[in-house]
């Protein structure tokens, strides 16, 4: 049962991440406008998919682990890029883009490096994700913020709790995964709970 558990996990969490972000672009694109989406809370989560990404690398971990990070990361700068579209200005976004870039060859100059830094990575996931509820409970709008984005999220970080316990057992990921289980659930529920608030509205 367990290594059916562990193909079904890993493999439902990269067809999940595949889509992941598509509703978010989606909504974006549908309603011309960035309403409701954190801009620090996508840098933040790009941050965070970056450093998480180049740590499993590193370490070598099996490769269906964490094969979903590439795509998230596309995806993210897809968003930012619309975000700064919608924004006026897609080209302010090359400053930060070169900036994550450059953070890929630093991340693994010294062991330390990329230690220290994943241990911070889940002290950043947190903050994007409460960016994110920032945002929501300053305008008290979800606007064009997907709701089945963040529920998709919350059912990744689920399961890749699950391959994490039978694979590497690695504590600073697992506690990473627990965190953003949560977080990603809150999120979720204020984004419907304002979608409830807007509807009533009209």
């Amino acid at each position: 049962m367990a290594p059916g558990l562990l193909w079904f996990c890993n493999w439902s969490t990269l067809l999940v991440c595949a889509a992941l972000k598509l509703p978010q672009i989606s909504a974006l694109l549908a309603a011309r406008s960035a309403r409701g989406l954190s801009l620090p809370s996508l840098l933040l989560e790009l941050a965070g998919f970056l450093v998480f990404l180049r740590y499993q690398c590193y370490y070598e971990y099996p490769l269906l682990t964490y094969l979903e990070y590439p795509i998230l990361i596309v995806q993210d700068v897809i968003l930012l890029l619309c975000v700064f579209h919608f924004n006026g200005n897609v080209y302010q976004a090359v400053p930060y883009l070169t900036l994550f870039v450059t953070s890929w060859f630093v991340l693994t100059l010294q062991k330390w490096i990329i230690d220290l830094a994943m241990n911070f990575c889940t002290l950043i996931s947190a903050a994007s994700k409460f960016a994110q509820l920032q945002s929501l409970w300053k305008t008290r709008d979800s606007g064009a913020v997907s709701a089945v984005t963040w529920s998709l999220a919350s059912y990744t970080c689920a399961t890749r709790i699950v391959t994490t316990l039978m694979t590497t057992s690695d504590l600073t990921i697992l506690i990473r995964f627990v965190v953003m289980l949560a977080l990603n659930l809150w999120v979720t529920a204020t984004v419907l709970r304002y979608r409830k608030t807007a509807v009533k509205a009209e």
